[in-house]
């Protein structure tokens, strides 16, 4: 099956990479995992585009970052930062994004089977619970056991880095991008 590329998807993904770079900026520095907003970003790219696009957005990141760029928390850039604790959480993003964009659209319907209408309420909460549930998901799995082989500790010591700090943020976070999400896959789908 061919996918046909469009200027508008192009516009989509370099613009939601460009704000996945930015959100990195905005970085609280709490152990070897910092709070940032990239999470609503992941969860905002995994709204708004296809799982191929998703997945494209996110690597072009990956591999800006890669390159020596400084994408990254902190403004860091290089492989090491890949290789290094918290390089299972970026890695996670390329799994979790699409898989998410692939899941939204089966959540949307299982709610719509409650009810007629397709109602934005129920579009935020399907988008909300796919956040929660898949991605945040992938991301604690993926990224705290990169995080566990990177510094040998164990898991509850992991976990306690990794996880529990950043539940109540990133609960707040996915509820943010469905919140967000709703009214721009409306206004983007007007533009195309």
């Amino acid at each position: 099956m061919k996918t046909k590329i469009t200027s508008a998807s192009i516009t989509k993904i370099a613009l939601l990479t460009a704000l996945l770079c930015a959100s990195a900026y905005i970085s609280i520095p709490i152990g070897p995992s910092p709070i940032t907003l990239q999470t609503l970003i992941v969860n905002l790219i995994a709204f708004l585009l296809t799982p191929a696009e998703a997945f494209f957005a996110i690597l072009v990141y990956v591999l800006l970052g890669a390159i020596g760029l400084p994408v990254f928390s902190g403004g860091v850039g290089g492989v090491g930062k890949l290789f290094g604790p918290t390089g299972g959480y970026i890695l996670a993003f390329l799994v979790s994004a699409p898989l998410m964009s692939l899941v939204k659209n089966y959540a949307v319907k299982a709610l719509n089977r409650f009810g007629k209408k397709d109602s934005s309420v129920k579009k935020m909460t399907a988008y909300g619970l796919t956040a929660v549930f898949v991605g945040m998901t992938i991301v604690y799995l993926l990224g705290t056991a990169y995080m566990k082989l990177s510094l040998g500790a164990s898991w509850l010591e992991t976990l306690a880095m990794a996880v529990v700090p950043f539940i109540p943020l990133d609960l707040i976070k996915c509820a943010a991008a469905a919140f967000i999400a709703v009214p721009l896959k409306r206004a983007l789908a007007k533009m195309s």
